[in-house]
């Protein structure tokens, strides 16, 4: 398994939004599991989870977004 932000790489995918709420439950919850069929691997787990601290960030900053 692997993360396609573009989300152009061929095979099964799920689409989960970029919020860290949004991607924090679908985590949690296991929704994305359920999506994909499969248990998430602990290594994309634990990636994932880091996008949400890096989201949370970049949206905080202003980096992102217009002022």
């Amino acid at each position: 398994m692997t993360i396609d932000p573009t989300g152009r790489l061929g095979g099964r995918g799920a689409y989960v939004c970029r919020s860290g709420d949004c991607l924090e439950k679908a985590l949690t919850k296991g929704a994305l599991s359920r999506a994909l069929r499969t248990p998430l691997p602990a290594d994309l787990r634990a990636s994932l989870a880091g996008r949400i601290t890096i989201d949370i960030i970049d949206t905080e900053g202003g980096s992102r977004g217009q002022e």
